[in-house]
């Protein structure tokens, strides 16, 4: 099969982005289409990659805030050439769902989730410190973009769902049915530590609706050590309500990551996410999580074997959780076994042959 692969940008080095990277391992011949990419954020995996970006990339200043583009992506995206190609895999959480393929290619999309910006605005925007009038005018410009995000849900001949609340959500916006395959994770990256240092951590960009700020208002109750790793338009915020014990490390490299998870009493996961690759990293390292009852971590964190649920985004119940993690009695291996259901290997042999199965029946439909 000719395969080409489609992410909606590269310019971070998120969880969508390792999925990409696998699936760039998977297939490495595959041409990748993007709107813009920012080579010097690009993950190790795509260096040797055939990255074909849009005409956006040749726009001056995107780089300084390419969310100031927002109108231009869904231009973007019409003018890739998808000819020649028997099926276009698709890694979207915004607007690479909403390509147009030959009529006679198969075009598979992994959901990420609908995107978050239209769909849940008022979340999206509710911490960001945007002008008034500018978070009205927006608001009026997503009711659209959410109409045409579910016109050209029907791009896509089949979607996949990286979580069982994105397949609610592919449900609910789009009137579509999803298989759900949880994204890869490394666990041969991580080993345990024997030595476990004193603090929480954070692995986040740091953007509003991620909740970080929930973490540092608990810490500064506590006044317990909080490392946060990551950098983000959040970032002047959080900084200014934080009190001495909450560090912030700025953006680390895989290896310092890998470390400070391995040593690490928890990992925080304040906010929902549509999946969360992070805590299962962390369990991957041995070290158990502490995360919001919703979203993703629902299918991935199992009460009292690889973390702690806080059923309120207030920081009473997050100070509760912290207390509960102390007076358990973790096992590393279980917390270690667990992490290893999610990992590459098992994404792969699922994923192959999910593409291969939905390609034949493709086919045979035609």
């Amino acid at each position: 099969m000719r395969i080409a692969i489609a992410h909606d940008y590269l310019i971070q080095m998120g969880g969508a982005e390792r999925v990409v990277e696998v699936f760039h391992r998977m297939y490495p011949a595959a041409p990748i289409f993007t709107t813009v990419f920012n080579s010097s954020w690009l993950l190790g995996g795509f260096k040797d990659a055939d990255i074909r970006a849009s005409w956006l990339q040749r726009m001056p200043g995107w780089k300084d805030d390419f969310k100031r583009l927002l109108p231009l992506y869904p231009l973007a995206i019409k003018h890739f050439d998808f000819s020649g190609f028997d099926v276009v895999l698709s890694s979207s959480s915004a607007f690479m769902k909403s390509i147009k393929v030959p009529k006679d290619t198969f075009h598979l999309c992994y959901c990420h989730t609908p995107m978050r910006f239209a769909w849940d605005y008022d979340t999206y925007m509710e911490r960001q410190s945007k002008p008034d009038l500018m978070k009205r005018l927006l608001k009026v410009y997503m009711r659209q973009l959410r109409r045409w995000d579910q016109r050209t849900s029907a791009n896509v001949n089949q979607y996949i769902a990286n979580s069982s609340v994105v397949r609610s959500r592919i449900r609910d916006y789009y009137q579509r049915d999803a298989e759900i395959i949880y994204p890869p994770i490394n666990t041969s990256r991580f080993q345990p530590s024997a030595r476990i240092g004193n603090y929480y951590l954070i692995v986040s960009r740091l953007v509003s609706y991620k909740r970080i700020d929930l973490a540092v208002e608990a810490f500064n109750r506590c006044g317990l050590p909080l490392y946060i790793v990551g950098d983000g338009p959040d970032s002047a915020r959080l900084k200014a309500m934080a009190k001495p014990n909450v560090r912030f490390l700025g953006r680390l490299d895989d290896t310092a990551v890998t470390g400070l998870m391995a040593e690490c009493r928890a990992l925080i996961f304040p906010g929902e996410e549509d999946f969360g690759i992070t805590p299962l990293e962390a369990n991957a390292a041995g070290r158990p999580v502490i995360a919001y009852e919703a979203g993703g971590a629902l299918d991935t964190i199992v009460p009292k074997v690889n973390g702690i649920f806080f059923r309120r985004q207030i920081a009473a119940d997050l100070l509760g959780a912290i207390e509960e993690l102390e007076k358990h009695p973790w096992e590393v291996s279980r917390i270690v076994d667990h992490a290893r259901q999610f990992d590459e290997q098992a994404f792969t042999v699922h994923f192959e042959r999910y593409l291969e199965q939905a390609y034949v029946k493709f086919r045979e439909e035609r």
